[in-house]
């Protein structure tokens, strides 16, 4: 058994279906062709299939032979980005203003490549092997249905990587500690008293008080955070205001927190609430703060599963192939597998200038460099029958 081999003898075929992927992109919880394209690959391979009514995306089951084994997940996110394609490959995307620009069509054929090499070896693995190919990941929170619907029940571990654009090809980053930042999302409602813009004494100026909510939260990040902790707060929409001479009476205002910190993220929503009201009652105005809590950092807390991650690319690839790499403030509803289970999350390059894949992820110039595909794929399927292989035994 050589998965390094058998990649290499499938990648025709990964890079094929990362083609038809990107002429073929579909948005969060629509991906009704996608679906049915992996559901017709996975069960001509031979594999189990599992989908459910209400939801697109499918799992496929590979049952090993040593039937006294455990259960790991390998999870791929099949969604496209609401982007105008400008790449100018020759397989663009078919669907106008719908681009894969974030590499989920990589992540899918990676995905189907580790399937035919882990089908064709089923009878030496200790265990047993789930696909998750995932819905609605730009969405922020997809992941959350299938946790909801029991997709984890059963399994041991779940392994994910994501195939990055500024990280050089073909290296592989799996690294201990936190990998990606919460998400959560706010709205700030200010509410004012409307005049004439020759008279703004007689009015209550919303936009005047939306700036100072906004500089004094950023103030607020810098006195009260630990500049050692990575803390992010943005503001991302202003609107407001009825006329170029009228003082505004209603301004809104959307944003997001990112943190690696649960202890510090938990904090925020009760101080900012404050200088929201504060901010907006010193100018004589209202201030309302709405905010939800979608994503947990991607935090690498099992040294065991990082070590199997990088062994498994070293016995693959040689030492040189793992590279560090920063953390990110970007954010992934993988983090709702690794809530409730053990999990491990990387990183395979994407960048090479020289066959022009050279942007960042959700760019509309975003494409990848193929030659590292058949190496994602090698590296979901040794993981797989390495942590099967050292955690096997009976549950």
């Amino acid at each position: 058994m050589n998965i390094k081999e058998l990649a290499e003898k499938y990648n025709d075929y990964i890079i094929k279906k990362r083609r038809e992927f990107h002429q073929n992109p579909e948005l969060s919880f629509d991906e009704k062709w996608t679906t049915e394209n992996l559901i017709n690959e996975l069960q001509n391979i031979g594999i189990e299939t599992i989908v459910y009514d209400d939801l697109f995306g499918v799992i496929g089951i590979i049952k090993g032979g040593k039937k006294t084994g455990k259960t790991v997940m390998l999870r791929a996110d099949i969604d496209a980005l609401p982007i105008v394609e400008n790449t100018g490959l020759p397989f663009a995307s078919q669907n106008i203003g719908k681009m894969h620009a974030c590499g989920h069509d990589a992540h899918m054929s990676m995905l189907l490549g580790a399937a035919k090499i882990l089908y064709e070896i089923k009878d030496e693995l200790s265990g047993d092997v789930k696909l998750l190919f995932q819905s609605g990941e730009e969405s922020a929170h997809g992941a959350d249905f299938y946790v909801k619907k029991g997709v984890l029940e059963g399994v041991d571990a779940i392994f994910g990587m994501h195939i990055w654009g500024t990280l050089e090809a073909p290296f592989i980053n799996y690294e201990p500690g936190g990998r990606m930042a919460s998400c959560d999302i706010f709205k700030i409602i200010i509410d004012g008293k409307s005049a004439h813009g020759s008279a703004p004494h007689q009015g209550n100026d919303a936009i005047i008080a939306a700036a100072s909510t906004v500089m004094n939260i950023q103030t607020m990040i810098s006195r009260f955070n630990d500049p050692l902790n990575s803390l992010v707060i943005s503001v991302g929409t202003m609107k407001g205001g009825q006329r170029f001479n009228i003082i505004a009476n209603h301004m809104e205002m959307e944003g997001t927190v990112r943190t690696f910190s649960n202890e510090i993220r938990f904090k925020i929503e009760e101080k900012m609430r404050k200088i929201v009201e504060d901010s907006a009652d010193i100018l004589g105005c209202k201030g309302k703060l709405e905010y939800n809590y979608f994503l947990e950092p991607v935090i690498n807390n099992h040294d065991d599963l990082t070590t199997i991650a990088q062994n498994a690319a070293i016995k693959l690839y040689g030492n040189e192939i793992l590279k560090d790499m920063p953390k990110l403030m970007g954010s992934e509803d993988f983090a709702y597998y690794m809530k409730e289970i053990p999990g491990i999350y990387g990183f395979i390059g994407a960048l090479n200038e020289k066959v022009g894949a050279c942007y960042s992820n959700h760019n509309d110039k975003f494409t990848v460099d193929e030659n590292a595909l058949h190496m994602g794929a090698a590296l979901y399927a040794q993981f797989a029958y390495d942590f099967l292989a050292e955690k096997g035994g009976n549950k």
